[in-house]
C-alpha cells in the first residue's frame, strides 16, 4: 500500500467517526436526567412556581353586579320579594281661610281618625260677624212680616175693588224685595257659620300626622299647608315579578310579610294589582298588594320581605 492511499484511509476513518459523535449527541440530550438526592428534592419543588390551571369548574358562576332595580325570584311555586310599604294616601291638610293659630291639637307621629279636629284657628272677629248678621237677618224677617200682613189686608180690598190696583200691585211689590232681603240677610249668616266652621281643620282620613308645618300664634294665608297626614290602613307593597310567573299570578292571592321589628310575626296581605304591561327593559311586570294593618304595626316606609304562593287558593 501506498503512502497516499494510507492517507485517504485514515481521512475516510476520521470522517466516518465524527458523524458518529454527532448522532449519538442529540440521541443523550434527549435522555432524562438522573433524579436528584432525596435531601435536595423538597428544595427543589419550593422553588418551582406553579401555573394555575384554568377548568370549565373553576369559572364562577356568581351574576355581574347590575344597576337594575331587584326584582322577584321563585323558589318553586313561591315567589320571594322585597319591597317597601306605602301609604296609599297623602293628605296635605291646608288651610281654607287667612288667619292666625290659636290651637293645635296634634303632634307629629299622633294618630288621627276621620274628621278629628287638628287645628283651629282664631275665630274673634268672624263670631262679631257672625252676631251681626244674624241681628241683620232678624230685621229682615220683620220687615218680610209687615210686607206680608200689608199684602194680605190689599188683597181683600182690591177684591172688593175698595183699591186701585196701583196701589195692590206697590204692596206686592215691597213683599217681594222683603223676602229677597230676608234671604240675602240669612245668606250672609251662612257665610259666616261656614267660615267658623272651616276655622277648625279636620283629619280627612284615619292615619298618622306625618309632618307639622305649623304652631301655634303663626299666621296662615290661603291654601297654607299646615300638616301631611298619611293614612296607615290599609297599606301597599309593590314589586315586580319575571314575565314568565304572569299566569302564575291573580288577584286576591294571599301574601305573606316579615318586618324587622317582628321577625316572628307573618302578616298577611292579598294581591290587589298584577299589571298590565311587561316592561320591555326587565321583562318583568308589576304586583300590588294591599295589608289591613289594623292594628297599626306596619309603618310606611318599613322594609319587607314577601312571600307568594302561587298555588295557594
Amino acid at each position: 500500500m501506498t503512502r497516499s492511499m494510507h492517507r485517504i484511509l485514515v481521512a475516510l476513518t476520521l470522517a466516518a467517526a465524527l458523524a458518529c459523535a454527532k448522532k449519538d449527541a442529540p440521541m443523550a440530550a434527549e435522555k432524562q436526567a438522573p433524579p436528584l438526592p432525596s435531601d435536595v428534592q423538597s428544595v427543589s419543588a419550593a422553588a418551582t412556581p406553579v401555573v394555575p390551571t384554568t377548568t370549565a369548574t373553576a369559572t364562577s358562576t356568581a351574576p355581574a353586579a347590575s344597576s337594575e332595580p331587584a326584582v322577584a325570584t321563585a323558589a318553586g311555586d313561591v315567589i320571594v320579594a322585597t319591597g317597601e310599604f306605602v301609604s296609599p294616601i297623602t293628605s296635605d291638610l291646608s288651610a281654607k281661610l287667612a288667619g292666625r293659630v290659636a290651637r293645635v291639637y296634634v303632634d307629629e307621629g299622633s294618630r288621627v281618625t276621620k274628621g278629628q279636629p287638628v287645628l283651629e284657628l282664631e275665630t274673634d272677629y268672624v263670631k262679631l260677624n257672625l252676631q251681626r248678621a244674624d241681628a241683620d237677618a232678624a230685621r229682615a224677617r220683620a220687615a218680610a212680616d209687615d210686607a206680608r200682613r200689608d199684602l194680605d189686608r190689599k188683597k181683600e180690598l182690591i177684591a172688593k175693588q175698595s183699591i186701585p190696583q196701583a196701589t195692590f200691585d206697590r204692596s206686592q211689590s215691597a213683599f217681594d224685595q222683603a223676602q229677597a232681603a230676608v234671604q240675602s240677610a240669612q245668606a250672609q249668616v251662612d257665610l259666616y257659620r261656614q267660615q267658623l266652621a272651616d276655622s277648625i281643620l279636620r283629619s280627612p282620613i284615619d292615619g298618622v300626622v306625618a309632618e307639622k308645618r305649623t304652631d301655634v300664634g303663626q299666621r296662615l294665608g290661603d291654601q297654607s299647608i299646615t300638616m301631611v297626614i298619611v293614612q296607615t290602613s290599609p297599606l301597599k307593597l309593590r314589586f315586580r315579578v319575571p314575565e314568565r310567573y304572569l299566569a302564575a299570578v291573580k288577584t286576591g292571592q294571599t301574601v305573606k310579610a316579615i318586618v324587622d321589628p317582628y321577625p316572628n310575626v307573618n302578616f298577611e296581605g292579598k294581591v290587589t294589582v298584577v299589571g298590565g304591561i311587561i316592561d320591555s327593559a326587565t321583562r318583568t311586570f308589576l304586583v300590588e298588594t294591599e295589608f289591613p294593618n289594623r292594628d297599626g304595626k306596619l309603618k310606611p316606609g318599613l322594609f319587607a320581605r314577601v312571600q307568594l304562593d302561587t298555588k295557594a287558593s
